[in-house]
Formats: C-alpha cells, structure tokens, sequence
C-alpha cells in the first residue's frame, strides 16, 4: 500500500501503523533526508532475509544501514569511540551521513561480517526518526535503485510503490526523495575515512 505522511507533522496513527507491520516482520520503503530506503526491523531475521533477498545480496555480505534515532540508540551497536568522535557525532547528526564503527555483540549474528563493523545512520528525517522512536530500535535500511542509468536512486514515491509496491508492505510517500545518497565515513581506525562523497560534508564538523 501507499501511504502518504507529511514530514512537516507525521500523524501518529500513520506512524503507528508502519510500525505494527514492521514488528510482524514486514518491510517498508520509507524516505529519509537523502534517497528513499528499503527497511525492516533490526530483530526479525526473516525480515532481514527478505531485505537482502530483494537487494540480491548476502545476509553476511550486505552493508546494510542500521537507522537510529540519536545518539544513544548509535552506543548500543558500537564499540565505545572516543570523544573526539562524539563530539564530530553530536553536530553531524542527524544528518546525511552513514558512519562506519566497530560492531558490539549487539549486532544481529545474521549480518555480522568478517570485518565486524557496523554502518549507522540517523537521518534528518522526522518520518524515518519517529518510526524507529515508535518501533523502540533500529531498522536495517538498504537504498532503493533505480533501473535508469542515469539517475542512481528512484524518487518519485508513486513510481516507487508502481515497482516495489508488490514486493514490500508499505510504501512510504514522504514526497520526493533526493538522488544524492549519504556520505559514508569510516570511524574505525579512529580517523574520519571517508568511504563515498555524497550529501553529506564532513569537514563542516571536524
């Protein structure tokens, strides 16, 4: 189904709903402040299975995206960072970025990975934010592609629910998404890696 929410003002009953399909293990494809992502809740397996199946990947391959609501959510999957990072953290967040961190044994066994790290996002997006603070954890998100060469990721909703609506619960129209993903950063050497140029600019933070 399509369902439209309004980032502006998210009707709590709408968000309730995403959410009661995501702990009966369904997916959404829901917007975010960079592209549109495709997501589930972080402890349904099968939910999991059926992300990475859609995607064409691996479970224990996959870099999946754990989205979070704030800071606190981002400890629980980690290995403890030091302040220098934190304090990079707490004014790039929430914003466009993902950031790469060693995994805690919080991580589903599912989607750990030889290197043990862990992608985490969370999103300058009041719809993408009240869902996982409704849900009471993370969801794991892949970015939706789009078969045109040209433009990378899908962002019209509409068009989005016309090809995955039959293969996800819920589609989200949150109204256009971006093209642009997020910028992803590699914590844990340490340093700030970046892995992707995307929306985001780091140096901004640093």
């Amino acid at each position: 189904m399509l369902l439209r929410i309004y980032e502006e003002n998210p009707n709590p009953k709408a968000i309730q709903q995403v959410v009661a399909v995501l702990r009966r293990g369904g997916l959404i494809i829901y917007p975010t402040d960079t592209v549109y992502g495709l997501g589930c809740d972080i402890n349904n397996h099968k939910a999991i299975e059926r992300v990475c199946e859609l995607r064409g990947i691996k479970p224990e391959k996959a870099n999946l995206s754990f989205i979070c609501y704030d800071l606190t959510a981002i400890s629980q999957y980690t290995k403890p960072f030091d302040t220098a990072t934190f304090r990079v953290l707490k004014k790039a967040l929430p914003g466009p970025f993902t950031f790469i961190f060693n995994a805690s044994g919080q991580v589903p066994k599912l989607l750990s990975s030889k290197k043990k790290t862990v992608g985490i996002r969370v999103p300058d997006n009041r719809i993408a934010r009240e869902i996982v603070q409704e849900l009471g954890n993370p969801i794991v998100s892949a970015s939706i592609h789009d078969d045109d060469e040209i433009v990378e990721y899908a962002t019209d909703p509409e068009l989005i629910h016309e090809k995955f609506g039959d293969l996800v619960d819920i589609v989200i129209d949150g109204g256009y998404g971006g093209n642009v993903a997020s910028t992803v950063v590699d914590t844990t050497s340490g340093d700030f890696e970046i892995i992707r140029e995307g929306k985001g600019d780091i140096g901004l933070f640093m």
